[in-house]
């Protein structure tokens, strides 16, 4: 299976220890301290895996990946009181690897044939 999640923490650490910082540009919306750690527990997983600027995608079976996207959700709570998930799913029997680039590459070919056609 392919998860695309994001999470989004708000409000106050939840962690005392762990304090914002805002680089140049970022606004105090910013949530790239907490994006950074539940991307770091997500590749640290060994899972094949990309990151886009709004999901992290992440794929193998079941348990394994709700595992991850769990441990994710969790680092990134630290960084705020409350937690906003999404999720989606492709759960596809009979292709249990490979998804993540094969099925852009897939695409990639549909389109070329649009163009030549």
């Amino acid at each position: 299976m392919i998860v695309a999640f994001s999470v989004q923490p708000t409000g106050t650490p939840s962690d005392p220890q762990l304090e914002r910082t805002l680089g140049e540009g970022a606004d105090a919306a910013s949530v790239h301290d907490a994006v950074a750690a539940a991307v770091r527990v997500v590749r640290d997983s060994g899972l094949p895996t990309r990151t886009s600027s709004m999901f992290t995608e992440i794929e193998g079976e079941w348990d394994e990946v709700m595992a991850v996207v769990k441990a994710a959700t969790f680092e990134a709570g630290r960084y705020g009181s409350r937690i906003s998930l999404v999720l989606k799913a492709d759960i596809r029997p009979g292709h249990d690897a490979g998804e993540l680039d094969g099925k852009i590459e897939r695409l990639d070919a549909a389109v070329e044939r649009l163009e030549e056609g």
